[in-house]
Parts: structure tokens; sequence; C-alpha cells
């Protein structure tokens, strides 16, 4: 009776242990932050964005210098011009300084928006290739390397590098 117990809890030893072997699942890491970096087609889609960008600074800051050349003229004429001139100008040079602040704004949403329209499909081709290759090597999960403290398991960066071209 006594061997039968003693069997019969090695054997649920043995269960459980094979179990906790079983339950463990297979993971690996990819540092997401370093392919984009050097992912050619991010690198083009940069090249977009501050060549737009450049072209929007350009343009404010032609805007600011016109509001200030005019801000300067009308402070150096004001008081040899009627008060009706005055206001006139006061209401200018408002309506210029919320057409400032309109085209700052709305080129920042448009820089932003350009750069959803650039980074997302580019996200998504690394995702799915993450997940190509994490399926082939048979890992049920891929963390990002970029963010952990202790990356010690199969790396794939250099695999999902390869499988994008580069």
């Amino acid at each position: 009776m006594k061997q039968i117990k003693t069997l019969l809890i090695a054997a649920l030893l043995m269960l459980g242990a094979n179990q906790t072997v079983n339950a463990q699942a297979k993971t690996a890491h990819v540092d997401v932050s370093e392919i984009m970096t050097k992912m050619p087609a991010v690198l083009d889609g940069q090249k977009q964005l501050d060549k737009l960008s450049g072209t929007y600074d350009a343009e404010y800051k032609k805007m600011v210098e016109e509001y200030q050349g005019k801000l300067k003229k009308y402070e150096a004429e004001a008081a040899t011009v009627t008060e009706a001139i005055n206001g006139e100008r006061s209401k200018e040079v408002q309506d210029m300084q919320k057409r400032i602040v309109d085209y700052r704004d709305n080129a920042q949403k448009e820089l932003q928006q350009k750069e959803s329209d650039i980074m997302k499909p580019l996200m998504e081709k690394v995702r799915a290739s993450i997940q190509k290759i994490g399926k082939a090597k048979g890992f049920q999960y891929i963390v990002d390397g970029s963010s952990l403290l202790l990356a010690d398991g199969p790396n794939l960066t250099a695999d999902v590098k390869k499988d994008l071209g580069f």
C-alpha cells in the first residue's frame, strides 16, 4: 500500500513537471526601433517629411517677418495717422497674427498626418515580417527588445531585417 502511494505521488510529480515544461511558452525578442531607424523606406519617408517641414518653416518665417515689418512700420507711424487708420491697422495686425497661428497649426497637423501616412504601412510591414519569422521559427510570443531590461533569448532582429531586404 505504501509503495502504491509512493508510486502515485511520483507519477503525479512527473506529470506536474512535464506540464510545467510544456506550459513554458517559446519566446523571442526583436528590436523594432533599430529596424525602423535603419529601414531604407523609413529613411526615405523621413527625408520627405524633412523637406515638407522645411517648406512650411520657410513660409512661416516669411509670414512672421512680414508681420514684424508691418508692426514696426505701423508703430512708427501711429502718432502721425488718424485714430481710424490706427484702428484699421490694429485689426490688420490681429488678422495677420491669426493667419500665422492658423498656418502653424495646420502645418503641424499636415506634418503629423503625412508622418502617419508614411509610417503606418511601414510599421505594418515590419509587424507582418515579425509574425512571419516568428511563426516559421515556432515562437509563440515575440516582444520588443528595445524596452526589455533583460533580453536573454533568441533575437530575431537580424532575421526580420533580412526578410525586409536590408
